[in-house]
Order: C-alpha cells, then sequence, then structure tokens
C-alpha cells in the first residue's frame, strides 16, 4: 500500500515528466536506426522513471550472471557516447526534479530517487530494473 502512495504520488512530483522524457530520448533513438541499443535502456529505464518504488536498477550482469554486449566493452563505449548525446540532458533533467522536490519534507524521499536516477541517466546500457526485494550485489 505505501508503495503504490509512493509511486502515486513520485508520478505528480516529477515522475510523469522524466519517464516522457525517457521515452522520448527511447523515440528519437529509435528514429536514427543507430540507436536502436539506446532506445531500449531509454524505454526500461523510462518506465522505471515512471512508478520506481518498489524496484531498482542493476547491472544486468548481476542478474544474469553472464556478460553480455551491453555489460562488457561495447556497453561501455555506449555509455560515453549516450553520455554526451542525451545522458547528461536526462540527467540535469532529474536533479532540477530533485531540487524541486527538496523544498518539502515531504519530497525529500523522492528527490533521493531523481538523483539515483540521474545517476543511472549517465550510464543506462547494461541496466535492467528488477524488484528491490532481492539483492543482486555482493
Amino acid at each position: 500500500m505505501l508503495r503504490l502512495l509512493g509511486n502515486i504520488i513520485w508520478f505528480v512530483l516529477g515522475g510523469f515528466i522524466m519517464g516522457v522524457a525517457w521515452w522520448l530520448a527511447g523515440i528519437l533513438a529509435l528514429i536514427t536506426i543507430v540507436g536502436i541499443p539506446w532506445a531500449r535502456s531509454c524505454f526500461v529505464i523510462g518506465s522505471f522513471a515512471f512508478w520506481p518504488f518498489g524496484k531498482q536498477a542493476v547491472n544486468r550482469r548481476f542478474v544474469t550472471g553472464n556478460e553480455d554486449i551491453g555489460t562488457g566493452c561495447l556497453g561501455m563505449l555506449g555509455n560515453v557516447i549516450w553520455f554526451f548525446v542525451a545522458g547528461i540532458w536526462l540527467a540535469i533533467g532529474h536533479i532540477v526534479s530533485a531540487l524541486a522536490c527538496f523544498v518539502t519534507i515531504i519530497g525529500i524521499p523522492f528527490g533521493i530517487q531523481h538523483l539515483k536516477l540521474a545517476l543511472i541517466a549517465l550510464a543506462p546500457v547494461g541496466q535492467t530494473v528488477v524488484l528491490s526485494e532481492r539483492q543482486y550485489w555482493q
């Protein structure tokens, strides 16, 4: 019940706007054809940006136990390109939303979530979203 309430308040306090921003970045990446690998990350993280409570973003390597194209060297190269093309702008959007949330005491947890998403925005390739009940790191 608290998770649902948190997600509803989140949606109003910047989650909707930032989720749409992530999906817009994904659509623009799809249009370029070359950006299709980034588009997948945009849609996964964008859905997470809409309703983040009860979920967490983790490296796919920790979930699958195997390294794939997004978690290896090509993923790192993809994240470097992403940083300059769209990552910095999405991160700035999350930081601005976090600052707006920090104005009120009730908004502090939501501001912290925006800061977490700002870090993810800088390097989303190789990330996946899972339920937060499980621990994927050691």
